[in-house]
């Protein structure tokens, strides 16, 4: 960079090319491979054929699609999270549609999800661990040097109950606590605890990338809608990491494992 920058400024431009064409190639193979394992599978089995759809990232939609023209309305859903290591299997509780929307938990982890097809069970599986969006780690960090956090929401669902979605809420992530208010207005102001529970939203459903669900208190559950999958993951992992400082792991609904 010093003694000849336009020839440095050159490699770098390369590099950036060579990284996009790595990437289209990687994903071209992930996809022949899956086309390869589902063909072999239904041709050794018999079992209708599954895939996901979707990019195997943070912040995107993952979408079981079956092959061989066979009827979904018969079928039940079941997605879990695979440890890369000695292959530990957890069931992600809740997790039963045909899509899933994935939350920082499932980073560095495979996807699986598993189809009953009239008695006949058929596995989809990404291709390898859940890669994490790029940059939110460093925009976290930016976070944590702050007191507290403030989103503006929308309230999707109180215990279960749809809400009006034509206000706005502030949800605020702070070191110790975490606050929900419209305007003057407190709806939810708890200490980090053992009986707060938070996650990625698990009915799927359009919104499932930027809902998260957060239970404050044993008797109150929410449902908030945030203005991108960004701020939604951002938020995860912002009260996680404080909720560690205080000896509390925030996890969703029969979520048994430690990150």
């Amino acid at each position: 960079m010093l003694h000849c920058p336009s020839k440095a400024m050159d490699i770098k431009s390369e590099i950036y090319v060579l990284r996009d064409q790595y990437a289209e190639i990687s994903s071209s193979s992930a996809h022949l491979l899956k086309e390869l394992e589902l063909h072999q599978s239904f041709k050794e089995n018999g079992v209708p054929s599954c895939e996901l759809e979707g990019l195997e990232s943070l912040g995107s939609m993952l979408r079981v699609v079956v092959r061989n023209d066979v009827a979904l309305s018969n079928s039940s859903v079941q997605w879990f999270r695979i440890q890369p290591k000695g292959h530990k299997k957890e069931i992600i509780s809740g997790a039963t549609k045909l899509v899933y929307a994935p939350e920082p938990h499932d980073v560095g982890r495979y996807l699986q999800a598993e189809v009953n097809l009239g008695g006949e069970t058929s596995v989809a599986k990404t291709a390898g661990p859940l890669d994490p969006a790029p940059g939110l780690v460093d925009y976290v960090e930016t976070l944590v040097r702050n007191p507290e956090t403030d989103y503006n929401v929308v309230v999707l669902q109180m215990n279960g109950i749809d809400q009006p979605t034509d206000s706005i809420h502030v949800l605020c992530i702070g070191k110790l606590r975490m606050r929900l208010a419209k305007g003057t207005t407190v709806i939810a102001r708890e200490f980090y605890s053992s009986s707060m529970q938070l996650c990625g939203v698990r009915g799927g459903g359009d919104a499932a990338p930027q809902a998260m669900f957060w239970q404050p208190r044993e008797g109150l559950s929410l449902v908030l809608a945030f203005e991108t999958p960004r701020e939604r993951n951002s938020a995860i992992m912002l009260a996680r990491r404080f909720a560690i400082d205080c000896n509390i792991i925030l996890a969703g609904p029969g979520d048994k494992t430690p990150w």
